[in-house]
């Protein structure tokens, strides 16, 4: 079993994830983890029955902002988490936009011919995944020492409906 012939399988990219889904603060957290796994093939090979495993062993992220990170592991989902808390796997914008956010997982191939020994198989496979629009908004912070009740047009008061 060849690079080539593993990088010809159809391994499945990951999943690109994020959390909440493809929306951020400017210089908060955008919380993003891939979903992959390892993958089976059963191929035939000089008329042998050949066992393929496709192993994810690292994720190289592009922000769509000019920077990119690997890692070795997927990171996975958060609970409760705000915008001021990191991840192992988060990502800080400074600007406001919407960025094409792109993944590559790498995986590392293993074979076994006909119930014989796992063999490793040189090199990697990249896939890259289908990227997502991660859309960056900005905050503005009001101080607000008024009672909306006294005065209902005290900053943050007047409902967006209303005008």
């Amino acid at each position: 079993m060849s690079l080539s012939d593993f990088r010809k399988l159809p391994i499945l990219a990951s999943s690109i994830v994020s959390q909440p889904k493809n929306f951020s603060l400017r210089n908060g957290h955008a919380h993003m983890y891939a979903e992959s796994e390892l993958q089976n093939f059963n191929i035939t090979l000089f008329d042998q029955d050949v066992r393929v495993r496709a192993i994810p062993v690292s994720y190289l992220w592009t922000y769509g902002d000019g920077t990119s990170r690997t890692f070795p592991f997927p990171g996975g989902p958060v609970a409760e988490r705000g915008f001021d808390e990191p991840t192992s796997t988060s990502h800080v914008y400074q600007d406001t936009g919407d960025f094409r956010v792109g993944l590559t997982t790498r995986f590392r191939g293993e074979y076994s011919t006909e119930g014989g020994p796992w063999t490793p198989i040189p090199g990697v496979a990249n896939v890259p995944s289908e990227q997502v629009t991660m859309s960056v908004w900005r905050t503005k912070k009001i101080l607000v020492a008024e009672n909306c009740t006294n005065d209902p047009h005290a900053p943050g008061c007047a409902s967006l409906f209303d005008r």
